[in-house]
């Protein structure tokens, strides 16, 4: 833990450097900096920064900031203001090199690295620096910022209402805590490749690339990996469900799916994730009404003009039924993901992850040998129920024979389940 001298000179230092260059721009700022001095109006943090004692308890959590300050010889403490000033940069940079925890400082801080790199041969590098920093994108300060900016349009409230919006900071599973096969493993990487070469790919004219169809039986993960990969970019993602965007007037419904399209190129970089893509199917295949019949070629057109090269969009669309999917609808996807009910190995592999946390001598190799046929959500339920039958009964410690009862009452659902999937 950097002690509360270091932490203060670092935020000094940043400030100071942020405000001379005009070479630095705001994904140079380590994130908690940005998030603190981030102007929502203007969608970047304005120069220049000034450094009050507020600012420092607000960013890092420090008290009895006015005494620490007097004691560097380089700052200056401003009764008036509480404004912690720089009066010789040069003596406070040798302070902050020669610090025990400086270098490890600088090196997670482009603004300061950019200056350091080349000072008194340590060992700093911009570049990983900058690689390493949470870009804005990132932020939920970026994303608010978007949002407000479209909230001053008109019909800017119909469109907000169709989508749910997830910044990357709150995706709470990530890429680690997800079973993959090896297709998926395959197919986000070179995703990440597209994403990250995109400025190459718009320069050779590779532009028909970036739509992915996940298709697979309920709770396999498709929702799960499409969030994860937005925290894995760094991009935001846009959540919508067909059925959803269907308005009781049908003449909306094609307007709807302008909207959110419309959306996601506004807030760009960013994923736009289409929940039960097999509505399009069942629109075309069973419905007379000619405004929805309109709202689909809509959507099947919106999808061809919508472009990751162009527009910074990534589109993935999902279903559960892929029988019922028209060729008009498998051909708007560049690649089709398939999202299977999981093995033996990978349930294993699933149960160890969830159960990694939870205190207990447990044999997931028995546990994943009972559990034929289920999905990965399937298996968290029965954590679950082990869990608070456990609870019931006081324990936080768990055994075997709480899981091996969470899927016997997990199992008294699959009727009731059935029943209502029939219905």
């Amino acid at each position: 833990m950097a002690d509360d001298k270091l932490l203060i000179t670092e935020l000094v230092l940043t400030a100071h450097l942020y405000n001379q260059s005009d070479k630095l721009g705001v994904d140079d700022l380590p994130q908690k900096i940005r998030k603190h001095y981030w102007n929502e109006k203007e969608k970047t943090v304005k120069r220049p920064i000034y450094v009050t004692e507020g600012d420092i308890r607000t960013i890092y959590g420090l008290e009895n900031v006015k005494n620490s300050t007097k004691t560097l010889p380089f700052l200056e403490f401003e009764e008036f203001g509480s404004q912690i000033k720089l009066t010789v940069f040069d003596l406070a940079a040798k302070w902050l090199s020669k610090h025990p925890g400086g270098v490890d400082e600088i090196n997670g801080n482009p603004v300061l690295a950019s200056f350091f790199e080349n000072y008194d041969s340590l060992p700093v590098s911009y570049e990983k620096a900058k690689s390493s920093n949470t870009p804005k994108e990132s932020g939920r300060e970026w994303i608010m910022s978007l949002i407000k900016s479209i909230e001053t349009e008109k019909g800017s409230e119909e469109m907000l209402k169709l989508a749910h919006i997830v910044a990357p900071e709150d995706i709470k599973q990530n890429l680690k805590d997800l079973v993959l096969t090896k297709e998926q493993e395959n197919e986000i990487e070179k995703i990440t490749k597209a994403i990250q070469y995109r400025d190459y790919l718009k320069r050779i004219g590779l532009r028909e690339i970036g739509k992915l169809l996940f298709v697979g039986p309920p709770g396999t993960g498709k929702t799960s990996i499409a969030r994860a990969l937005s925290g894995k970019l760094g991009i935001p993602i846009v959540e919508v469900r067909l059925s959803q965007i269907a308005d009781q007037y049908l003449g909306e419904t094609a307007k709807n799916i302008d909207r959110v399209f419309e959306l996601a190129k506004r807030l760009n970089p960013c994923i736009l994730f289409i929940d039960e893509f097999d509505f399009v199917a069942k629109a075309r295949a069973t419905d007379e009404h000619a405004a929805l019949k309109r709202a689909v070629n809509t959507l099947l057109k919106a999808i061809d003009e919508i472009s990751l090269v162009e527009h910074g969009v990534l589109l993935i669309g999902a279903t559960n039924h892929p029988t019922i999917l028209d060729h008009a609808a498998w051909r708007r996807f560049d690649e089709i993901v398939d999202f299977t009910l999981p093995d033996k190995d990978m349930r294993k592999k699933i149960l160890d992850i969830v159960l990694r946390e939870i205190e207990g001598s447990f044999n997931t190799e028995e546990i994943a040998a009972k559990t034929e046929g289920y999905s990965g959500s399937d298996l968290r339920l029965i954590v679950r129920e082990a869990v608070l039958n456990g609870l019931i009964t006081e324990r936080t410690v768990l055994t075997q024979d709480d899981l091996l009862r969470g899927i016997t009452e997990f199992n008294k659902r699959i009727p009731l389940k059935t029943k209502d999937e029939t219905a």
